[in-house]
């Protein structure tokens, strides 16, 4: 899965950004807390997570590489499979490729690749000590840091062997595999010393040695194309450079370098001796100059032209090796074996012109040892002459069409017109060597556009950035544009997808919840919801029918749009406020409704027996039938003067009892009687209370509020048995604030 940048891993590597991606892997830079230190972290793409095959050797690769230990090689610091997510950590070295750094100066200065190669080479060294191939050597996995460093990177493909155990299907980049990786046959450390010569080349000479239309091609020419001498395309390389070069650039393993440390000593002394005095002959050139080679059975026989390449049995390569049954090449799809490649090549060729590479290496593939085996003179003198041939067969065959008169009226030989013809060939050629057409890579997968642009001798300079309608690790946009016409080793910058950087609602299937429970989840993704109701007769009401955007940025607003049920008919609720509650409800009956729940409130501003406010609001639609509540004015209130009075007084028991008081009770109560004598009002200060006879009453208030605002009343003292007053106390009552 991508990696958005903030993300932490195992909470303690902080990512901040992708910086490159692989087909396999994707690399973040990323801050590790516990150390306080930046890192690289190489994550397993997802496609590849369910496959026990490349997880397997994803750990394969963490496993060899943590054993290596070598200023020249990228560490490892920890490999981590967490759930579906698998990834390593690894020093992260601040600087650029080797490839990058080739592609911006061109060609590297004699001096300054014997530099590079002889780090590279000791980083190698180190790990063939461990008895690791890395296998893929490339400009590509060197990397120059800022101080100068060279080290070895991306082990991706590298494995523990031994010396019994080197077979293996070829694998690396196609234009740095050795031969026997191109055939997928016996593989070693002489490998990576090809692989490293095809770099020291490129350094040199700003180009690859072997270049072709597809990986196919470019595979056959490992094979079979003689390597042209760097000093070709570069006249002041020193002698011993070319040499070193060259050797390690054998077809055949035995014939270059046998270890890392060899040719490390040759590049020292091509730092102290350009002209190559210090420098020792290729083994195959000692063959040449009279030791004796050992040819085999198959090879002899096609020397002697009695066995053509394509005519071999399946299975048997030159010099007795075998061929695997499937040839592995990244770029390229499975094939039968050396003879199925050979086919392709040869209907490649069918389908081009005669003068292309696939023609030219056709001749190649039939006279191969004689080339190899026959003097640079003669291979020239044999090439001028086939020139010459061609030019005078082209040219008798204008003049006899001239004089024929096919070019006459615009017919050709087959009675059609030649002028599309000229007009093909003329667009066929109309670029010249160093120029190209832009292809077309967008919304290609990273590592195939990088492809693509390589078969087309470009370079691919990649950015990053987030896009809603461009799927995660695809090329967005690219510059140039496609189709126009560009140089051969430019630039070719694109914009690769982060996927978008926007929560994307369908992952919660919201159109299946109500309202409510959509509306809480998104709230608490901190977005904005805004609810709009619709009719709907297949959602429940209540529900979400849908909702919008899909794709929302973090803190934006979401529209729900809510059902409401089916259609039904509605009414228009009327304006009742400030009616008297009599036109209220005849408005009501008029609307096909009916009054709900009624109260009255004071007002100050609406009349009396007027309707201040209703519950549901004007023009609402709602059903005929519903009911409306209302609330009616009762008018200002009246505030009412307070009257305010005291008592303080006792009263014995015993006047009421008379003799015996002490063995008796009564029980009385205590009120306030204010209001006339023919509509008196009472107020009850005690409750009715059973006390002894001989007991004194206390009757004590000091607050006493009038009833009814009068400023006069009395206190009664009451029987409850016989419903007498026995005692009264005239009260007073004083006006209060």
């Amino acid at each position: 899965m991508m990696l958005r940048p903030g993300t932490f891993l195992q909470d303690r590597y902080e990512v901040i950004e992708q910086i490159g991606s692989g087909g396999m892997s994707v690399v973040y830079k990323a801050k590790c807390h516990k150390l306080n230190r930046l890192v690289a972290i190489k994550v397993l793409k997802d496609e590849f997570c369910s496959d026990s095959n490349f997880i397997t050797k994803f750990n394969m690769e963490a496993q060899a590489a943590a054993g290596l230990s070598h200023p020249n090689i990228v560490n490892v610091y920890d490999v981590v499979n967490e759930g579906k997510l698998h990834y390593i950590v690894m020093e992260l070295v601040e600087g650029i490729t080797l490839k990058s750094y080739i592609a911006k100066k061109g060609r590297l200065e004699a001096k300054e690749s014997i530099g590079i190669a002889i780090q590279v080479a000791q980083g190698i060294a180190a790990a063939h000590e461990q008895h690791i191939v890395h296998r893929d050597i490339k400009p590509q996995n060197m990397l120059i840091s800022r101080d100068g460093k060279v080290k070895v990177a991306d082990f991706g493909i590298a494995r523990a062997v031994t010396s019994q155990t080197m077979t293996s299907a070829a694998m690396g980049s196609v234009h740095y595999i050795s031969p026997e990786q191109a055939r997928g046959g016996f593989c070693d450390e002489r490998s990576d010393i090809y692989s490293l010569g095809v770099t020291m080349y490129e350094m040199v000479t700003g180009r690859v040695p072997f270049d072709g239309e597809n990986t196919v091609s470019i595979a056959l020419a490992h094979l079979e194309d003689a390597l042209i001498p760097p000093s070709v395309y570069d006249p002041d390389i020193p002698v011993s450079l070319e040499r070193i070069i060259v050797r390690c650039c054998e077809k055949k393993p035995e014939y270059r370098y046998q270890n890392v440390n060899e040719l490390i000593t040759d590049l020292r002394e091509a730092l102290i001796h350009p002209d190559g005095g210090s420098v020792r002959e290729t083994a195959r050139a000692k063959d040449l100059h009279g030791e004796t080679v050992v040819i085999s059975d198959g090879d002899l026989a096609m020397i002697k032209g009695r066995v053509h390449p394509e005519t071999m049995e399946e299975g048997t390569g030159i010099g007795g090796q075998d061929y695997p049954q499937e040839l592995n090449i990244i770029g390229q799809g499975t094939a039968s074996g050396l003879s199925d490649i050979r086919t392709q090549g040869k209907a490649e060729n069918e389908f081009t012109d005669a003068g292309s590479d696939s023609a030219r290496r056709s001749k190649k593939r039939q006279d191969r040892d004689e080339e190899e085996g026959g003097s640079g003179i003669e291979r020239l003198l044999a090439g001028a002459g086939i020139v010459v041939a061609i030019i005078i067969v082209a040219v008798l065959i204008v003049v006899v069409s001239k004089l024929s008169g096919l070019f006459q009226s615009g017919t050709g030989l087959f009675g059609g017109s030649t002028t599309a013809a000229v007009e093909t060939e003329s667009e066929e050629y109309s670029l010249s060597d160093t120029e190209v057409y832009m292809p077309d890579v967008r919304n290609l997968p990273a590592d195939i556009a990088e492809d693509r642009l390589s078969e087309n001798f470009l370079n691919m300079k990649s950015t990053y950035d987030y896009f809603d309608d461009v799927d995660e690790g695809r090329v967005a946009s690219q510059d140039p544009e496609p189709d126009t016409i560009v140089a051969k080793g430019s630039n070719v910058t694109v914009v690769i997808s982060y996927g978008t950087d926007k929560i994307d609602l369908s992952e919660f299937e919201i159109d299946k919840l109500d309202a409510a429970t959509a509306q809480k989840l998104l709230e608490r993704k901190n977005l904005t919801v805004t609810l709009v109701e619709e009719e709907s007769s297949t959602v429940e009401a209540g529900d979400v029918i849908r909702y919008d955007p899909e794709l929302v940025e973090e803190g934006g607003t979401v529209t729900l749009y809510v059902s409401t049920g089916p259609h039904v008919d509605t009414v228009e609720v009327p304006d009742l406020t400030g009616k008297s509650e009599s036109d209220a409800i005849a408005l009501l009956a008029e609307a096909g409704l009916s009054p709900g729940d009624t109260s009255t409130e004071e007002s100050d501003t609406v009349t009396k027996g007027s309707v201040i406010r209703q519950g549901t609001a004007a023009g609402t639609q709602v059903e005929p039938g519903s009911k409306v509540s209302y609330v009616v004015s009762s008018g200002v209130k009246v505030v009412k003067q307070r009257y305010v009075a005291a008592i303080n007084e006792t009263y014995d028991l015993s006047n009421l009892v008379g003799p015996g008081a002490g063995t008796s009770s009564v029980t009385v109560l205590i009120r306030l009687r204010q209001g006339s004598d023919s509509n008196p009002v009472y107020k009850i200060l005690m409750d009715a209370t059973t006390i002894k006879g001989d007991l004194l009453l206390p009757v004590s208030y000091t607050s006493i509020e009038s009833i009814d605002g009068s400023s006069s009343g009395q206190v009664e003292i009451v029987d409850v048995d016989s419903g007498e007053v026995i005692k009264t106390y005239a009260l007073t009552f004083l006006p209060m604030d």
